[in-house]
This record gives C-alpha cells, sequence and structure tokens, in this order.
C-alpha cells in the first residue's frame, strides 16, 4: 500500500523538499509544512539535514538550492520579509542623518537601493533639509515630495528585480559625488564573506557608493547575517556603523564591534 505524505519517512520527506527546491528555486517552512502535513519544526529539522549534507542554504524562512547563490527575491518579496525589522532599522537610522536624529540640516547623503533603504526615505520628515543622491527608483518615489530636500536621481540601466539603475552611467555620477553619509544596502554580510549580493552590476555600483560617502552606515536586518551571495562588494571593514536588529546575537554584534565597525541591534 502506498504512503500518504503524513507517513513518509524523514529521508523521503528530505528528498522530496529537495525536489520542489529545485524545481521552484526555493522552499519555504510554512508552505512546505502545509504540503506534508507536519509541523513547522519537523521542516526545519528536514532543512537542517539537507543544510549539512550541503544540499541546500538555509535563507529566511526556508532554503535555496545549494549553488544557487545567484538567487534574488523580487522586490515585493524582500520588502514583506522581516518588515518589522527592517521598520525597526529604518527608524534607528534617522539618528545617523547629518544634523541628528529628527532630520537633517544641510547635509547630504546617498540611500542606496533595498527595501530597508526605502523605509528609511518613508522616514525622513517633510521639514528635514538634506541633498540626498539615490539610483533607486522606489527610494526617489518616496522622496519626490519633500520639499526641503534637493533629490538627485542616478540614472542608468534599470534592474527589474531591484528596480535600481547600473552600469557605466551610474558608475560615472558616483564617481564625482563626495557624500556626508552612505546608507548601505545588502543581502549577506559576514566577517569572512564581506558584503555580497547577486547581481555583480550592482555589486559595482555598490562599491561605487562605498567609495562616494566619509562615512558608510550599513542597513541590514539579522536575517541576512552569515548570507553570502555570488558578487562580494566589500568588508565589514568598509562599514563604520552596522544598523541590525535583536536577532543578531550580541556575541556576533561584539565580534563585529572588535572588528571595528560599530552595531547598533534596533
Amino acid at each position: 500500500m502506498e504512503r500518504t505524505q503524513t507517513q513518509m519517512y524523514a529521508p523521503e520527506r528530505q528528498q522530496e523538499i529537495l525536489r520542489l527546491a529545485r524545481e521552484g528555486g526555493r522552499v519555504d517552512v510554512l508552505s512546505l509544512a502545509e504540503e506534508f502535513q507536519v509541523t513547522a519544526e519537523t521542516v526545519r529539522r528536514d532543512l537542517k539535514a539537507l543544510g549539512r549534507a550541503g544540499l541546500v542554504r538555509r535563507v529566511h524562512g526556508g532554503a535555496i538550492p545549494a549553488g544557487r547563490l545567484d538567487f534574488e527575491p523580487d522586490l515585493a518579496e524582500r520588502d514583506a520579509v522581516a518588515a518589522d525589522e527592517k521598520q525597526r532599522i529604518a527608524r534607528a537610522a534617522l539618528a545617523e542623518l547629518p544634523g541628528g536624529d529628527n532630520g537633517g540640516t544641510h547635509g547630504s547623503v546617498i540611500l542606496d537601493a533595498g527595501t530597508t533603504a526605502a523605509r528609511l526615505a518613508a522616514e525622513i520628515p517633510l521639514e528635514a533639509e538634506l541633498t540626498v543622491v539615490t539610483h533607486g527608483l522606489p527610494v526617489a518615489a518616496r522622496l519626490a515630495d519633500h520639499p526641503g530636500l534637493t533629490l538627485h536621481l542616478v540614472g542608468g540601466r534599470i534592474r527589474h528585480r531591484t528596480r535600481a539603475a547600473v552600469d557605466d552611467w551610474a558608475l560615472r555620477a558616483y564617481r564625482e559625488i563626495n557624500a556626508d553619509v552612505l546608507f548601505l544596502a545588502t543581502n549577506g554580510f559576514s566577517a569572512d564573506g564581506g558584503l555580497t549580493t547577486p547581481d555583480l552590476a550592482e555589486a559595482a555600483v555598490k562599491r561605487a557608493l562605498i567609495r562616494a560617502a566619509r562615512r558608510v552606515v550599513l542597513l541590514a536586518d539579522s536575517a541576512k547575517f552569515g548570507q553570502q551571495h555570488f558578487a562580494r562588494f566589500g568588508e565589514l571593514s568598509d562599514v563604520d556603523l552596522l544598523i541590525t536588529d535583536t536577532g543578531l546575537s550580541p556575541d556576533d554584534a561584539l565580534a563585529i564591534e572588535r572588528a571595528g565597525t560599530e552595531v547598533v541591534r534596533a
């Protein structure tokens, strides 16, 4: 008699999870729990076993097939992940604007493309007086009506997944800029792996951003800690301040600070 999904042995279930991950590019814990009629904790054990075998790589809420370092969820999916944490990070980042914690006065900032950077843009008070440079369309859209801002939108080829301008035009523009603060985004960060993102063109722009600012503030939720993607664009030592959430353990935060980067856990 054929066994049901509920009666599957763990190795059989794990093999099916691996097949789904390879076919779809990603699996998530809750959907798998429903699919196999098991608990989320059981699925997490399955993913941990597959991860130890080198067959999948854990990401926030699920896993992707090993080797898929180019995997990049779309903008809407990324914005929905760790939404509360990103909002706290964005609010904490206000204190790093030139001129104080409620909006700066006459300073210059670069806002990287990214969902947390877009949340920061939405938090900037209408009365703030700043020069803002960005190559992210969602960031620019949230700031376009601010009367006190001088907003510069950097052009280039627009990547569909991130709505960010890349390639030579964007790189040339950032070579001409010397900003007070950069609010940087990343897909992954770690002491050993540095700062990484799936796309080489995005990585090139991010390297240019780091060179274009006197102070670098990295906005990254804790789920990105330890993740490594295809394109490496910097080191944690390039970052003056990391603003993350309390999901980053105190021990990991201390290790990062000992390497020279200040950490705020919002």
